[in-house]
């Protein structure tokens, strides 16, 4: 599947934790209004889960294949720095 965010056939789910209204979290915020809709159309299968609580630091996970799992702070990353760092994650195999 060609796509600018067609996740590898080894990824399972991607899970971002970040807070509903801090500043620190405000690029996490503004990326996935921009890029959630894409990812989930090109990878409906795959669950993608936001979570939002008070005073949580921004932070990707995604887990893969047999219970692997790596993660990724996105605090103090800006919009572009944020979907270099998704892409990377959703792309590689484990």
């Amino acid at each position: 599947m060609s796509g600018k965010y067609a996740f590898t056939k080894s990824l399972k789910e991607v899970r971002f934790l970040f807070c509903q209204t801090a500043e620190h979290s405000a690029a996490t915020r503004s990326f996935l209004t921009r890029a959630y809709p894409i990812m989930k159309k090109n990878n409906p299968a795959t669950p993608i889960m936001l979570r939002e609580a008070a005073g949580t630091v921004p932070k990707i996970y995604a887990r893969y294949e047999f219970g692997h799992e790596k993660s990724q702070s996105l605090e103090g990353l800006s919009d572009k720095q944020i979907e270099e760092t998704v892409t990377s994650l959703v792309k590689n195999e484990v």
